[in-house]
């Protein structure tokens, strides 16, 4: 790893861990663990989604995204449809699960919002200029955890 990607992943580190800590300052309500976002945030990419599916996306454990499945659903956030064979079970956020990830999505953005206002204007600049790397980057990284055939 050159220098350059160790800064890079110390920084993208950093701004994950700033914005767990800021978004539960901002929103000290919310009880749901980032793991429990996580599945709740890919099921409204991927609505219907088995459980299996959810664990691959999510490199979890089967046994670990149950456990977070059972609990969500408890809590009203996602229903099961398909049946007794776990194998062929689809997974749906409610209305409460959808209003949890827009709660979520947010929060975050009012903190990305107030944090770039507070920035020098040419940071401003170049950062709006860097996004198209960026979603280059969250591309890039994306293949890594899902390969396509693309490349």
């Amino acid at each position: 790893m050159t220098g350059q990607e160790s800064s890079l992943a110390d920084a993208v580190a950093r701004l994950r861990r700033a914005m767990r800590r800021a978004a539960r300052a901002k929103d000290p309500g919310n009880t749901l663990s980032v793991a429990q976002l996580e599945l709740l945030s890919s099921l409204a990419e991927n609505p219907g989604a088995r459980p299996s599916r959810v664990a691959r996306s999510l490199h979890l454990a089967p046994n670990s995204v149950t456990t977070l499945v059972n609990g969500l659903e408890k809590r009203g956030m996602i229903t099961r449809a398909g049946g007794d064979d776990r194998r062929t079970v689809s997974l749906r956020l409610t209305s409460e699960g959808t209003k949890a990830v827009r709660a979520w999505q947010a929060t975050n953005d009012a903190i990305l919002s107030a944090a770039v206002e507070r920035l020098h204007p040419g940071w401003q600049h170049l950062l709006t200029a860097a996004l198209p790397a960026l979603d280059e980057l969250v591309h890039a990284i994306d293949t890594v955890a899902e390969p396509t055939d693309e490349h």
